[in-house]
């Protein structure tokens, strides 16, 4: 029987600790379409995808050479992605490659001029994935497949025509509830009740698939949800793209109270304004929705009506003020960069959020041209300028210089007091790679330490080992860790910061370039000893820099730590006492523990971020 193994990649987490939320469900649901048909489908584990570098990871794939490999790209993984397909191609040469997911698509060429994959699906994909996998297995041809685009000598063929999404989602069952995606109490659990989208708005994906909504009916989601429930699941995220705007709402918020009636579990869901009331606020809060997600994206009506979003600001107001009444917390969305709006708007934005209690609740970002989306096809139309890799973030618009874009960014930080993007947060713990010894395959995300004196006259094996690494797992998270035990010469941390720029630019890469940052590969010094104050200064304009030392040296100098202070990184027992003190009066970002248990504690506890290994 064929083999086809079936890959999901992660989003690089905000820490090496930190769940990476990776749930491979679209992986699941073409392994559910395919059953039957004759193969031996495998799903790789997210435990697996999580934890290997690019080598281990592609030594695991390969094993036993399968006859295929289909992976689905969104724009995190698109790159590490396709480097797996090469590296397994390598490894096993007869294998087949099959990609599809969201980055797949028409009038993306950053994807399909790449080379290592065979077939391209676009679209949803469970049909065109059941009648591909049928031709593939007896070795028939694929040309005009629909939604479908084949490698031939002459290089990739046009798309066949792309087939209208109108299977019924009752057609195939559920990927957790056929034991080939494991429901995890340490991962949401997601699942999709409904596909389509009634809305249009032109910067999204989801209005590409369809306008018609296919939903699961009410009784059907119910037995879902209280199959997952018994299955383990702690949190569902329901998928679907406007969740109270499907048919038979009310009756499915009733559904869910009745099955959640233990409060076992907790819901997410992104929701619009416009059609809320208080009933539907009561009733989420009751079936156990804690928090909802809601997208205001603009307060200029002339903005959101050329973007075919519609509603009004007014309208986000008292549907927030309905929510927050029943205690559910909310994200909510502003965009910079939405052709329209000019940098005021987005300020007065920042002003409504205020005013309206919504500043800390708030999610400000840039504007990405996604594949797909309408407002990608009329770029060059609206004067939009964007950058043709992962995350196609907007550079300039008609009202929007890429100063200006920066600029509106920073102010909207300034008035909400707080980051509004992740800290590339350094992995300190104990147990790191020694980087003056021979580089191996490693982990997804890896420390590599160089300690000892003179680190700037060991340069040259420094940097080779630094090339080792990027070559044996080029799209690994990657934290170089100087631990000087005296000083060196600032060109030191210039030269490695030259060497990272040389490695495999990714969606992790590109993230955080408009502040100079990388959140892929980052640079730490770690402080033992006493060192002169002037040099440290200067070393941390240039890298983070952690002072190592007991917590409880650490919380005498807590409000000062990133601040006029270098970070810490914490040595030795800490008391619970002590940990929820530094927690109170220190910077979050700017302390780190040695002990991998502290510091999945703190970043679980006081970062927040979920279910941190």
């Amino acid at each position: 029987m064929k083999k086809l193994r079936l890959v999901q990649l992660p989003v690089p987490p905000p820490a090496a600790l930190a769940a990476t939320g990776n749930v491979p469900l679209a992986a699941g649901c073409l392994a559910v379409s395919g059953r039957g048909l004759g193969a031996d489908i495998e799903v790789v584990a997210p435990d697996v995808t999580d934890s290997l570098g690019d080598t281990q990871l592609a030594d695991f794939v390969a094993r036993d050479e399968p006859d295929f490999l289909g992976l689905s790209l969104y724009l995190w993984n698109c790159e590490r992605s396709l480097l797996l397909a090469k590296e397994v191609k390598r490894r096993s040469p007869r294998t087949e490659v099959l990609i599809g997911g969201p980055e797949v698509s028409a009038d993306n060429p950053f994807v399909l001029r790449q080379q290592g994959f065979d077939v391209a699906v676009s679209g949803e994909a469970e049909d065109t994935f059941a009648m591909l996998l049928q031709k593939l297995l007896a070795n028939e041809d694929l040309r005009g497949l629909p939604g479908v685009a084949v490698r031939g000598p002459l290089g990739l063929s046009a798309f066949g025509p792309q087939p209208a999404a109108s299977f019924e989602l009752s057609k195939y069952p559920s990927p957790y509830l056929e034991d080939l995606v494991p429901v995890d109490r340490e991962r949401s659990t997601y699942i999709e009740t409904v596909r389509g989208c009634r809305s249009h708005c032109t910067f999204c994906f989801y209005p590409r698939s369809s306008s018609v909504l296919r939903t699961l009916d009410v009784p059907a989601s119910a037995r879902l949800v209280k199959a997952l429930r018994e299955k383990g699941a702690r949190e569902v995220v329901f998928l679907d793209h406007t969740f109270n705007h499907r048919p038979e709402f009310d009756e499915l918020l009733d559904a869910l109270v009745k099955e959640n009636a233990q409060k076992q579990l907790t819901f997410f869901a992104e929701v619009r304004a416009e059609g809320l009331t208080k009933e539907h606020a009561r009733k989420l809060k009751q079936a156990g929705f804690d928090r909802l997600e809601i997208g205001l994206q603009s307060v200029n009506r002339g903005t959101l009506k050329r973007v075919k979003r519609g509603g009004s600001p007014e309208k986000v107001a008292e549907a927030a003020k309905m929510l927050h009444g029943e205690g559910i917390e909310l994200l909510v969305d502003l965009i910079i960069g939405l052709p329209g709006d000019v940098p005021n708007d987005v300020l007065r934005g920042i002003d409504f959020l205020e005013a309206n209690g919504l500043a800390q609740e708030a999610q400000v970002f840039p504007l990405s041209l996604l594949p797909g989306t309408a407002m990608r096809a009329t770029a060059l139309e609206d004067g939009v300028e964007f950058d043709p890799a992962p995350p196609y973030r907007v550079q300039r618009t008609a009202t929007f210089s890429p100063e200006e874009l920066r600029d509106t960014l920073a102010e909207a930080e300034a008035r909400l007091g707080r980051r509004l993007d992740e800290w590339p947060r350094p992995h300190l713990c104990d147990g790191g790679l020694d980087g003056f010894q021979p580089q191996l395959p490693g982990p997804q995300h890896a420390a590599v330490w160089f300690s000892g004196h003179d680190l700037f006259q060991k340069r040259a094996q420094l940097l080779s080992s630094i090339d080792a690494r990027l070559a044996i797992d080029p799209y690994a998270t990657l934290d170089v860790v100087l631990a000087p035990a005296d000083p060196f010469p600032l060109d030191l941390l210039e030269a490695i910061r030259a060497k990272l720029s040389q490695g495999r630019q990714s969606y992790a890469s590109r993230a955080l370039a408009h502040r100079g940052e990388d959140l892929q590969r980052r640079i730490a010094v770690v402080l033992r000893g006493d060192f002169d104050p002037d040099w440290v200064e200067a070393i941390r304009e240039h890298a983070q820099a952690f002072r190592e030392q007991p917590a409880r040296a650490a919380l005498r100098d807590a409000a000062r730590l990133g601040d006029d202070q270098p970070g810490a990184r914490i040595v030795g027992e800490v008391s619970p006492a002590v940990f929820d003190e530094l927690g109170k009066l220190a910077g979050a970002d700017f302390v780190c523990f040695a002990d991998p248990a502290l510091e999945a504690a703190w970043q679980r506890r006081i970062l927040g971020f979920a279910d941190a290994r």
